[in-house]
């Protein structure tokens, strides 16, 4: 654990870990802002959490767990995600980078704070909107998932489809991710109707693209080719 981010534990001279509540000498509790800051230094991030998206997500994660609230954060990080995905009014406003800073701010957590989100994921999201990052909260979201099940010693697999999976088909998904290696495997379901078929599965920095609008553009080069 790094000090300048979790400052809610510290490490005693015998190695063990001790909340400050029990006597030890406090630290300022970090606030998102500087837990994103502090957090671009990172020596390494888990596979496929590197970059922007990783930054902030590890952050969030490391930032949850100094005030022992993953347990909360988790849970409503996903919500997110889905909320961005099922939500085209929402994901606009995120997308739309003519809008005036204070105005995007103000809609999305207007959005964020009526859905009922917690004060942590709140602020963090207030803070995405400050460094006009709201375009990639839906990668910051993905880039979480992915810290936690790495966290947990599971990899984290992004699957991208033109409709939501059925049992059937993730069990099936599953199974071959299984085969390839991934044996502990969380699927990151992501619903995006433009790729007309097929599935994109992203799995750190493996990906494969499966999707009818790839093979569409595949197709378009080689006629255009042929001509």
């Amino acid at each position: 654990m790094r000090p300048g981010v979790l400052s809610g534990l510290v490490q005693n001279p015998t190695g063990t870990v001790q909340s400050d509540a029990l006597g030890e000498r406090r630290r300022k509790q970090p606030t998102v802002a500087t837990a994103v800051t502090s957090t671009r230094s990172a020596a390494q991030s888990p596979v496929g959490t590197g970059g922007l998206a990783g930054r902030y997500a590890t952050a969030l994660y490391e930032l949850a767990a100094d005030r022992w609230k993953l347990d909360e954060v988790l849970p409503q990080a996903d919500a997110l995600a889905r909320l961005i995905d099922e939500s085209p009014q929402f994901a606009a406003v995120l997308q739309d980078t003519r809008l005036d800073i204070r105005d995007a701010r103000k809609a999305v957590l207007a959005v964020i704070r009526q859905q009922g989100f917690g004060e942590l994921i709140t602020n963090f999201v207030g803070v995405v909107a400050d460094n006009r990052r709201l375009p990639r909260l839906r990668q910051i979201m993905a880039a979480f998932a992915a810290v936690a099940a790495a966290r947990r010693g599971e990899v984290s697999a992004e699957i991208v489809s033109a409709q939501p999976l059925t049992t059937a088909q993730r069990a099936q998904l599953q199974g071959k991710l299984a085969e390839a290696g991934y044996s502990r495997v969380v699927l990151q379901e992501h619903v995006d109707p433009e790729i007309l078929g097929g599935l994109v599965v992203r799995v750190g920095p493996r990906l494969v693209d499966t999707s009818l609008q790839s093979r569409l553009v595949r197709l378009h080069y080689a006629m255009k080719g042929a001509a």
